[in-house]
């Protein structure tokens, strides 16, 4: 049973007023970049990829410059697993030896950045994939994982590996992409002064991807609807005031440090807000930029 003109007519209405509601956005936007860390649920679920590809599209279409930074843990540990290898973590870091880097960088680089790409392509939109080794794209150090076990003694040194610290931005080749029409996607593995590769967190080379950029916008998405309060309320605007207090106080804590860490970092380098959202949620990128309430957490100065 057909719904009553009335109805349909409604429901045209309201369509109509999620495009007024974005315009203003549209306008303020048009012409900036927003970085997206890509991870989490959103990278598996079939229909939240296609979500998020075309929300990427969309961005390009409409005159924002999207650049996508991915992650791929679970990738990773999947194919290590098949290979009969046992992942090992420190403090939440891979231990990545030589072998494990050589299956880090098969994934992140090979097969998860091109099924990325392709995604985005088949959707309609020009994407090309980057690693860090492309054009010095990104150039990494070796990092150094310490640990304070007794206050009267010297922090100990751990050596997890190839885990990398982002050392420098190389922001050329992907100013030549841009110019091109085309959406970068980048693997977050770096590469050293001796050419040595390095393993580097997917939202710290976001981060530093937006600063290198002045981004309008860093946007990570996760699995949780962004920072909460102690009684389990979303948080939907901070300040960096009020996300250190947060952290002192033990309401910010456990994985979520590192990653809003990240976007105050972004913000000291220029970047002029920074979004953590919920990737669950279908079109949850054009929900937190184009309308007026948004969906997650942002984090301003």
């Amino acid at each position: 049973m057909t719904a009553p003109r009335g109805v349909k007519m409604q429901r045209l209405i309201e369509k109509a007023k999620v495009l007024i509601e974005s315009l203003p956005y549209i306008q303020q936007f048009s012409g900036e970049t927003v970085v997206v860390k890509y991870g989490g649920h959103a990278m598996v679920d079939d229909t939240l990829k296609k979500s998020f590809a075309l929300d990427i599209i969309l961005m390009k279409h409409i005159g924002i410059n999207p650049v996508v930074v991915h992650g791929g843990g679970p990738q990773i540990g999947e194919v290590m697993k098949k290979m009969g290898m046992e992942p090992r973590f420190v403090d939440g870091y891979r231990v990545t030896d030589s072998e494990t880097m050589s299956v880090v960088e098969m994934v992140l680089v090979g097969r998860v950045n091109k099924e990325i790409v392709n995604l985005i392509n088949t959707q309609g939109g020009r994407a090309v994939g980057l690693g860090g080794k492309d054009g010095g794209l990104i150039t990494g150090k070796k990092k150094r994982l310490k640990r304070q076990d007794q206050k009267d003694q010297p922090p100990e040194i751990i050596d997890i590996g190839m885990v990398g610290d982002v050392e420098k931005i190389n922001p050329e080749i992907l100013d030549t992409l841009d110019e091109g029409g085309f959406i970068p996607v980048i693997a977050p593995v770096g590469v050293g002064p001796d050419g040595e590769t390095y393993n580097i967190n997917a939202d710290l080379v976001a981060s530093k991807v937006a600063e290198a950029l002045t981004a309008e916008k860093l946007v990570l998405l996760t699995d949780v609807e962004g920072v909460k309060d102690k009684d389990g309320k979303l948080m939907t605007n901070l300040t960096r005031k009020k996300v250190n207090a947060a952290i002192k106080e033990g309401t910010i804590k456990g994985g979520m440090i590192p990653k809003v860490q990240c976007c105050l970092e972004a913000l000291g380098w220029g970047v002029s807000k920074t979004h953590i959202i919920d990737g669950r949620v279908e079109h949850a990128l054009l929900l937190e930029i184009f309308t007026d309430k948004g969906i997650g957490t942002q984090i301003t100065e």
